[in-house]
């Protein structure tokens, strides 16, 4: 009996063999490979040229990746790599900032530090200690330490074009908190728009209290901020005048208070000690200014004689607004607890080659001893907090 012959086994094929390509895999990667740094985002036409399918192939092909995660539809025919796909590595960045003196500044710290976190980001945080030379010292650090960007948050306006200038030279972008630094994207207050609010609200409880009688309008300014921050005591003056259009220019005051709240309550003794003016309107570039300025009429027993707005809301303007007889009028608010979020986001998209407009502005709305409950109602919870740290400082 014949012996029956086995087939020899085939010879495996090289991988790269077209037997072994599935098409609908290496469309899908020729259309992943049409996305680059410099292509972030792409419409339905420039992928199917790009790509040499049909429109209706590439639309198709576009949706499965869309509902497998590796693309996402910004708008109608209009894609872009998912985060993942778009930037594998851990981003590192840079947050210099401001001071620790301020409840505000502290808030915009705690916020950031919370958002990068939950965002996967490596953060490097550096104190700027309200120093022209601390920012300009930790922006070198970050130059030394090759982050990817750098959250910038420091006052000086002198400083801010030295800080901009080793950062750019670097290559490293920077997103600025509130004072604007040259070839920066700025996050932060609409200042203008801001100084409006509290003028208006300044000029009414002036109509309302005194029949509209102003002797004397004080504005305490900080200098070294630059034009952009002052814009804020210009929309303060607008506003008064909105309301109360015959006020003489002879009667405004500018005075240097640095924003602090010693400062300003030195600078306004200073004043009383010669001003003799009964109806006076004060606004602050910041509720430390403004507060040192109430406290200095509190000390001449002349408290009845001003009304005052404040900038920023914070947690000491708010306690003041819960006073039976405050003459602080209200604080406008930024919201310093919500920049985390939005600075975060506009940092990743930079990183990830996305367009971020050159300015994002914070929605301000003014704060009152009618609606700081509602709006803040768990400011109980955080004097509680003060309270204990207090003791146990003591201990």
């Amino acid at each position: 009996m014949k012996k029956k012959r086995t087939k020899e086994p085939a010879a495996p094929l090289p991988a790269e063999h077209p037997d072994y390509t599935i098409q609908s895999v290496a469309r899908a990667c020729t259309i992943l490979k049409c996305f680059d740094r410099h292509r972030a985002t792409l419409g339905l036409n420039e992928i199917a040229a790009r790509s040499d399918l049909s429109k209706p192939t590439a639309y198709r092909m576009l949706s499965t990746l869309v509902a497998c995660g590796m693309l996402e539809r910004r708008e109608k025919n209009c894609y872009r790599l998912t985060m993942t796909q778009w930037h594998p590595k851990k981003f590192r960045l840079g947050y210099a900032s401001q001071s620790e003196e301020f409840s505000f500044s502290r808030l915009v710290s705690e916020s950031i530090c919370s958002s990068a976190y939950d965002a996967g980001v490596d953060l490097l945080v550096l104190n700027n200690r309200y120093s022209p030379k601390a920012a300009v010292r930790n922006a070198e650090t970050f130059v030394r330490e090759r982050v990817d960007l750098v959250i910038e948050f420091q006052t000086n306006q002198q400083s801010a074009s030295i800080v901009a200038s080793k950062l750019i030279e670097a290559d490293i972008p920077i997103i600025a908190i509130d004072i604007p630094h040259p070839g920066a994207h700025y996050y932060g207050a609409n200042n203008y728009r801001a100084g409006l609010i509290g003028g208006h609200a300044l000029a009414q409880a002036c109509l309302s209290r005194w029949g509209g009688a102003v002797d004397e309008v004080i504005l305490l300014e900080l200098p070294m901020a630059g034009p952009l921050p002052r814009s804020r005591l210009t929309g303060i003056l607008a506003g008064i005048r909105e309301v109360l259009p015959k006020l003489p220019e002879q009667r405004v005051r500018f005075i240097n208070g640095n924003g602090q709240y010693e400062i300003s309550l030195d600078v306004m003794r200073k004043h009383l000690r010669k001003s003799k003016a009964n109806h006076v309107l004060i606004g602050g570039m910041n509720d430390p200014s403004c507060l040192g300025a109430l406290r200095a009429f509190e000390e001449a027993g002349r408290e009845e004689h001003c009304l005052a707005v404040g900038q920023n809301a914070s947690i000491e303007a708010r306690r003041e607004l819960r006073q039976p007889r405050s003459r602080l009028v209200g604080s406008v608010s930024y919201f310093p607890e919500q920049y985390g979020e939005a600075v975060i986001s506009l940092a990743l998209d930079k990183l990830q080659g996305k367009d971020i407009p050159p300015a994002t502005f914070v929605k301000h709305q003014l704060i009152t001893k009618e609606n700081v409950d509602s709006i803040y109602p768990n400011d109980g919870l955080i004097s509680m907090a003060d309270g204990d740290a207090l003791l146990f400082s003591k201990r």
